[in-house]
């Protein structure tokens, strides 16, 4: 059949894509940024939309042809690229008329949890979205999955194995929430059989297995799945986590999308709960969680993304840090010293003037766009090119300096290894 993933290079939609390329159907992929997706998917038909503002007769153009439509797309908290009552409903409408037109089978990716009577934001607008689709009049079947794990870590799944790798002790906030997991593949399974016209739709399925988990058992378990040694789970009051909550929050302005923001912790908070005998209507038993980890063996790769995750915004908090304060001082009370220092080595004063007020405004100006997703590898790429410039520079200028352990020159060396692990660490997304 010939079918349209939404969302398809997502967590969920990347597992359900090569579920169905395998099973041999010609599938369609929807997103909105598509350069790194063609490359790791070239099997895939990938076509350009926007969930925010594609209109009726936009989804209906895609899905003429189409079989059968899944919706893997979704948001966890409003921000500047995220609008959840756009993604989660007013898209989902436009999705459902589009269907009607074409006769196109939906597939709707929900969550397990949701429910009437919430009013999270996340929650509410995902149970309006399945009202829309539960009143319509299409072919429709909603899986709501529970905690997905998968291989590849991805958002919080990969913020749960940072934890897990922590040094000594295992951080955790609401260690006695309780989720029930759910494999990806197993998710993946369930949609090939719902995009089948003999699977009876209007049906709306939890996808869990019946164990619940508390969240830190889970992290427990996957520690010990790292092949690190056991520590004890630390129990943090919510009120710690807040901090690091309302500084991911701030951040999402600048583009990073942080599984460590607020909605998540809200979502903990309330568990991930589900009926497990759902899945059973489609033919399929949802593997636990150890028969999951014993399915996907880790190795050393695993091991190094666990603790370098967390390195990743502290480097880049560092790198900022650095350049600004680096930057400020050669503007404000550094800069007759480092004039001083340039005159010295007989360069004319206007010119020293010149670098070392130029200089400071570069070292801001890196800090500034390495602070902003879309601007970061820009500016890291940048602080390498600048760092040699330094480096050459004073060399030239000034080369006793490099006699010197702890002159300038050689301090400036750290800043440019920052820099290119940060760009060894920053995805493309």
């Amino acid at each position: 059949m010939r079918i349209v993933v939404v969302g398809a290079y997502g967590l969920i939609g990347s597992y359900v894509s090569a579920r169905l390329l395998a099973d041999g159907h010609a599938v369609v992929g929807v997103g909105r940024d598509l350069t790194q997706a063609r490359r790791r998917f070239p099997s895939v038909d990938w076509r350009a939309a926007d969930l925010r503002t594609a209109s009726a007769a936009d989804w209906t153009g895609l899905l003429t042809g189409a079989d059968a439509v899944v919706n893997c797309a979704g948001a966890l908290q409003d921000g500047p690229r995220d609008d959840l009552q756009a993604v989660h409903a007013d898209a989902v409408a436009r999705l459902v008329e589009a269907c009607e037109a074409t006769g196109a089978r939906l597939v709707h990716v929900s969550a397990a949890g949701v429910a009437p009577g919430r009013f999270d934001p996340f929650g509410a607008t995902k149970q309006a979205a399945e009202n829309l689709i539960a009143q319509s009049r299409i072919e429709w079947i909603i899986l709501k999955p529970g905690l997905v794990i998968a291989p590849a870590a991805y958002g919080g799944t990969a913020l749960l194995r940072a934890l897990a790798a922590f040094p000594l002790a295992i951080p955790a906030v609401h260690a006695q929430a309780r989720v029930q997991v759910v494999a990806a593949e197993d998710v993946a399974a369930a949609v090939s059989t719902a995009i089948r016209p003999e699977t009876a739709s209007g049906q709306s399925l939890d996808l869990v297995h019946a164990e619940p988990v508390a969240l830190g058992d889970l992290l427990t378990r996957l520690r010990g799945w790292l092949g690190l040694a056991p520590a004890p789970v630390i129990a943090l009051p919510p009120a710690v986590a807040a901090i690091p909550a309302k500084a991911a929050d701030a951040l999402a302005f600048l583009g990073w999308r942080s599984p460590m923001r607020s909605a998540a912790q809200q979502q903990l908070r309330l568990g991930v709960a589900g009926e497990a005998a759902h899945a059973e209507r489609l033919g399929l038993v949802p593997r636990s969680l150890d028969q999951i980890l014993a399915a996907m063996p880790s190795g050393v790769q695993e091991r190094w993304f666990a603790k370098a995750w967390l390195a990743k915004p502290l480097i880049l908090t560092t790198l900022c840090a650095f350049w600004l304060v680096s930057g400020l001082i050669g503007l404000t009370i550094g800069r007759d010293a480092a004039v001083a220092l340039l005159t010295s080595a007989d360069m004319p004063q206007p010119l020293a003037q010149a670098f070392v007020v130029g200089g400071g405004i570069v070292d801001v100006a890196l800090a500034l766009l390495v602070a902003h997703r879309r601007t970061a590898r820009l500016a890291l790429l940048g602080m390498i090119a600048v760092t040699a410039g330094y480096l050459a520079g004073g060399a030239v200028v000034r080369p006793d300096l490099w006699l010197d352990p702890l002159g300038p020159l050689v301090k400036s060396i750290p800043a440019a290894v920052l820099a290119i692990a940060a760009l060894a660490l920053l995805d493309e997304r």
